[in-house]
């Protein structure tokens, strides 16, 4: 299979993560100025990203819909010279379905061009000039079906490849917990998929076997759907309030630290190094950076700005032979994952995919100490996409 690469001018699109620093009084002032650009793709598509990031998921996917009917290959707004070309291979779907790319690229000099691919479709006859290609399509069930078909598609890719589709379907929590289950150093909660039915089953036994443990729809992010069952009776009233037909169950690890709070790390493996992105610090066990309202405490800011600060001597050195060996499992150039440490001093992992939210765009004067540590993460990325150019420069045929 042979691909025509073809050096394209496009009109580029705004990026997500220049989207998520504008104040909600700027909003119409950008709708006029979407509304101004060249082109129906790119209006449709713009508006995509705009109620992405502000909260209208459903007329969001309409628009993409639309802007996909009219084209599949868009650029990204950034640098205007370039020395870095990066295509990413994405599906079609809301914003947790890809990995937000645009977040790890700003203000660098990498022109990211995001190429959808539609189920049963062909690619388009050319392809937009690139250095490096990377498949940024999520495991889920709805993106299942793109994965399957892209590993036949990209064995005679003219570029190089970063993260192949076959090792980001093992992404799956269950797969992921089969893939870690046995590293020493690492705790994995055991995970399963289950029907509906079966929880019907287990809701009617008088006893909760194996409780407490976790439950959550199949593809479900950011904790939607998450719930801790203790009981026969709790694991009924779950399911009477949710419609989903298949689930993961896994078993609840209590991961508090001494002062009664629970934290959470969130890590970028690139290149099998690890990169800090967050410390969330919460009341609850289910961890996310909004909820556990980080802007709200000023001395859990001042502890995650010294976390970062001591990662690479502490956290990352503490967990360093587990963490290599994640990286060598998942076989992924670029992965993203939650982890926490539990009271015996492992490394618990909660989840690893490529879809984690990386960025830099919470404020400055209140995180002043995130800028130089997402600085780093994001020269690792650059460095990656480098390296990948040189590697197949130096196996060219001179």
């Amino acid at each position: 299979m042979t691909y025509a690469l073809t050096p394209m001018h496009l009109e580029p699109i705004l990026s997500m993560a220049a989207l998520a620093r504008t104040p909600d009084e700027k909003i119409p002032e950008l709708i006029t100025q979407i509304i101004s650009r060249p082109g129906n793709a790119n209006l449709y598509m713009n508006q995509f990203q705009l109620f992405s990031i502000f909260g209208n998921k459903s007329f969001a996917l309409d628009m993409q819909s639309l802007a996909l009917q009219e084209g599949t290959i868009y650029r990204i707004e950034g640098s205007k010279s370039p020395s870095i070309r990066l295509l990413a291979l994405m599906a079609p779907g809301d914003a947790t379905d890809n990995a937000p790319l645009d977040y790890l690229i700003e203000n660098t000099d990498i022109q990211l061009d995001l190429l959808y691919l539609i189920p049963g479709q062909p690619l388009p006859a050319a392809l937009p000039e690139h250095d490096v290609m990377i498949v940024a399509a999520g495991e889920s069930g709805k993106n299942r079906a793109v994965l399957q078909t892209l590993d036949p598609l990209i064995e005679c890719w003219p570029r190089p490849v970063l993260n192949p589709a076959k090792y980001i379907l093992n992404c799956s929590r269950d797969n992921v917990y089969q893939k870690l289950k046995d590293l020493p150093g690492l705790t994995i909660p055991p995970t399963r998929r289950v029907s509906r039915q079966a929880l019907v089953a287990l809701s009617n036994e008088h006893e909760a076997p194996h409780a407490p443990y976790t439950v959550r729809p199949l593809d479900s992010q950011a904790g939607y759907g998450l719930a801790k069952i203790d009981s026969a009776a709790a694991l009924a009233a779950y399911l009477t309030a949710s419609n989903a037909q298949e689930f993961y169950t896994s078993q609840f690890i209590d991961y508090r630290s001494k002062d009664g709070l629970y934290r959470k790390v969130r890590i970028a493996l690139i290149d099998g190094a690890p990169y800090v992105s967050h410390l969330a610090i919460s009341e609850h066990w289910i961890v996310h950076y909004g909820s556990a309202r980080m802007s709200e405490h000023a001395e859990r800011r001042q502890e995650e700005a010294q976390f970062m600060r001591d990662f690479d001597t502490g956290f990352a050195q503490r967990h360093r032979n587990a963490l290599r060996r994640v990286s060598e499992r998942l076989k992924l150039d670029y992965v993203v994952i939650d982890c926490a440490e539990t009271m015996g001093g492992d490394l618990l992992i909660f989840e690893a995919d490529n879809r984690g939210w990386v960025h830099a765009t919470d404020p400055v004067e209140r995180y002043p100490y995130k800028q130089a540590t997402m600085q780093k993460l994001f020269a690792a990325f650059r460095a990656m996409l480098l390296s990948a150019m040189q590697a197949t420069n130096s196996t060219a045929p001179q």
